[in-house]
């Protein structure tokens, strides 16, 4: 038995993978060929959510659901590709590809910092997933909340100097009123993603076994 898909009598459940990994690929070209549809289709879905945005009255960054996508596709593929998938999002919008929150491109708004932001938080979500952080509905909220922390590391102190504010303000501004938000985000992955485990892990498990899923 192959050491990538391991399954233990004691647990039902892959280790050292992602949700993406348990997509069948035979073959260097094949898996190549996967992982580049995974990573343009990563980066259209964030491109997506972003468009559901709502502004907030005082601050410049409005509330959408970017973040959320960011963070479960860095979960579903990884560290590497979900960061790639963040980057292609980001380098699209900086050409002009109107897909940032509110149909925005380029580098001149001052939320540019959160999009940066992504990108590291797509690599620290997709390496902890890979270490079995989305397995469970207490680990993942964990994960979330360790990507949103990425996110405002980057963003807030952008916002702070794009706006020649302190970085108090910056916080009061762009972090301190979607804490609640985030808790939300954090309980819908709690669900999506153990839940998606249990499915595709199931369906897999059987694959391997010959059996109808």
């Amino acid at each position: 038995m192959s050491t990538a898909f391991r399954i233990t009598p004691t647990t039902a459940k892959p280790t050292g993978l992602v949700l993406a990994d348990l997509l069948p690929a035979e073959g260097a070209a094949r898996t190549r060929a996967r992982d580049a549809v995974l990573v343009l289709g990563g980066a259209a879905l964030t491109g997506a959510a972003a468009q559901f945005a709502v502004p907030v009255p005082g601050s410049p960054v409005p509330v959408t659901g970017q973040t959320f996508a960011a963070l479960l596709v860095a979960a579903a593929l990884g560290a590497r590709r979900g960061a790639l998938a963040l980057a292609v999002y980001t380098g699209a919008g900086v050409c002009g590809m109107p897909w940032f929150a509110q149909g925005a491109s380029g580098t001149g708004m001052p939320t540019f910092g959160y999009l940066l932001g992504l990108v590291l938080a797509a690599a620290v979500v997709g390496g902890l997933a890979r270490r079995g952080g989305d397995r469970s509905a207490l680990r993942t909220a964990c994960v979330m909340a360790a990507g949103s922390a990425c996110v405002y590391a980057v963003g807030v102190p952008y916002l702070a100097v794009a706006l020649h504010i302190s970085l108090a303000r910056a916080a009061v501004l762009g972090a301190w009123p979607y804490l609640a938000g985030d808790a939300l985000k954090a309980a819908l992955a709690m669900g999506v993603l153990p839940t998606a485990w249990r499915v595709l892990g199931s369906a897999a498990r059987s694959e391997r076994r010959g059996e109808p899923s």
